[in-house]
């Protein structure tokens, strides 16, 4: 079955893959930063594929969008020729990189959240989504298996990586919030079968995320999870600062081919 097949309203599909494609367009460009700068060659080729994975799934994301948009938009266009404001992805993937600790708690916090969706995303009544969801899940289960084992091994570590890893803990959790909360858009395409409610995948997140930090002896901040409005377009100015590295060819020469 395919999108066209049910009642969900093609704006609210829309706006639920530029989410999609906008968090692993920006997280992925986020990790991609690491490349020649990461503390040992094995985390740098680590840090790398991650990031080929990343926007590789963007492409597949966007370029449904695109279809869904008509106007012969491709991924090219959504990624390169929107400016910040109109960016759907929470505004975890584009916190700074910080130190290894700060990227590493950043990325754990995500795969578990985006094994679960990509789980249910699996069972969509759109065989566009489905299919997609089917081809990402094999490389996110190495993400969050590789992420998870990190964070174990460093906050069960040193004193000194204990304390990054729950320094990085402190400063990532408040923005987890915004992965569960659900919208207009939201609980259309869920109404569809085409998308989980984001609020239904805080449970598994919590047990995942519970069970690694328990074993990596990380304390979970007693601040709560706030929601800060990422994908409703409110952004830090960390995106802007990534859209300028990001679309500064397509900016500077507009339409330039090669």
């Amino acid at each position: 079955m395919t999108a066209t097949d049910t009642a969900v309203d093609q704006a609210a599909l829309f706006e639920f893959l530029l989410r999609m494609g906008d968090n692993t367009l920006v997280l992925g460009h986020r990790v991609s930063e690491w490349c020649g700068h990461a503390p040992v060659l094995e985390e740098d080729i680590a840090l790398a594929n991650t990031a080929l994975d990343l926007i590789g799934q963007t492409q597949l994301w966007l370029g449904l969008a695109g279809e869904v948009k008509g106007k012969d938009r491709t991924a090219d266009d959504l990624a390169y020729l929107r400016d910040a404001a109109e960016f759907r992805n929470v505004l975890l993937v584009e916190r700074p990189n910080g130190d290894f600790g700060e990227t590493l708690m950043r990325q754990f916090l995500f795969d578990a959240w985006h094994m679960e969706m990509l789980k249910s995303l699996q069972d969509s009544t759109d065989s566009r989504v489905a299919e997609i969801a089917g081809k990402a899940i094999k490389e996110v289960a190495y993400h969050l298996e590789r992420s998870s084992d990190l964070v174990i091994r460093l906050g069960d570590g040193t004193e000194a990586s204990h304390k990054r890893m729950q320094d990085a803990l402190d400063d990532q959790w408040t923005y987890t919030g915004e992965l569960f909360v659900s919208d207009a858009a939201d609980a259309a395409v869920a109404a569809a079968g085409i998308a989980p409610d984001p609020a239904s995948l805080k449970a598994g997140w919590e047990t995942v995320v519970r069970d690694i930090l328990g074993a990596a002896t990380l304390k979970i901040p007693d601040t709560g999870y706030v929601h800060k409005g990422g994908k409703n377009g409110i952004h830090t100015e960390h995106l802007g600062f990534i859209l300028a590295e990001m679309q500064f060819l397509q900016r500077a020469y507009p339409g330039a081919t090669w």
